[in-house]
């Protein structure tokens, strides 16, 4: 599917270290977590970050995971591993990507206040791309100069962030937001020409022109963004080289038949997994 790089969660440790690394080892795909260190060596369990260039701009990726999601210290997909601060890891990847790159996106598995939190604390994160908390953002805010991406759960939606990047410092601005303001002109615009308001009443609307005309124009000097959603449901048809692959790896691992349990007083209740 084009994946550059996967940001590890909680759930991708429920088989344990030792399987999440040897499944790295032979992905295509780069896992990073920039805070997940081993318990033994003290070192990064995974890669730290990566730098990708697409046409012409180089991207820095790094990601973390929050260690207060775990259940308590003995959750045992905590087992090997020391989880540092995040906030802390994260000043030291802007630091250390920002004269390398154009751009830096993180990939958070914080839940979503924690990004907010992250956001409004750091600065020269341009995009989190944040898990955990299944969080539905169809309208992405900006927390100074930060995007912050999220998505429903269980597979819900596909979307895409539209992004016209143009000058490392300036600040974003949401399209939709422009659309807004676009229309409020014409309305404003629309009202001045009716031929019974009162001065008072054009004076007032002749300002509201001007202001939003003064806030288009700033747009011109931002980078901006927009947000596409695609609905998952079953309209949408399986791609049939993406189906084989699905059903080839669930076949190695069927599905097994449980048989109902019932209970002392004869109450059915499904057998657990």
């Amino acid at each position: 599917m084009g994946y550059h790089a996967i940001g590890i969660g909680d759930d991708d440790l429920s088989l344990g270290k030792k399987f999440l690394v040897e499944l790295s080892k032979t992905s295509n795909i780069t896992f990073l977590s920039s805070n997940v260190m081993d318990e033994e060596s003290g070192k990064p369990l995974f890669q730290r970050y990566i730098i990708k260039e697409v046409n012409g701009l180089k991207t820095g990726i790094f990601s973390l995971l929050a260690p207060d999601i775990f259940l308590g210290q003995a959750d045992p997909r905590k087992k090997g591993l020391l989880i540092r601060d995040p906030v802390e890891t994260a000043q030291e990847m802007v630091r250390e990507l920002s004269p390398q790159t154009d751009f830096i996106i993180l990939i958070s598995h914080l839940s979503y206040p924690k990004d907010v939190e992250l956001a409004q604390k750091i600065s020269g994160i341009h995009i989190i791309i944040g898990g955990h908390t299944g969080v539905d953002l169809n309208n992405p805010p900006v927390i100074k100069n930060t995007i912050i991406v999220q998505n429903s759960s269980k597979g819900m939606y596909a979307r895409k962030l539209n992004l016209t990047f143009s000058d490392k410092e300036a600040t974003f601005y949401n399209v939709t937001t422009k659309h807004t303001y676009e229309r409020n002109l014409a309305k404003l615009r629309q009202q001045l020409s009716s031929a019974q308001a009162s001065e008072a009443e054009k004076n007032q609307w002749q300002r509201g022109v001007e202001n939003i005309e003064r806030t288009l124009q700033e747009f011109k000097q931002r980078n901006s963004f927009g947000m596409t959603s695609f609905p998952l449901g079953e309209a949408v048809k399986d791609h049939p080289d993406i189906k084989k692959m699905v059903d080839d790896y669930k076949s190695k691992f069927p599905e097994k038949s449980e048989s109902p349990v019932h209970d002392s007083r004869g109450t059915y209740r499904p057998k657990p997994h």
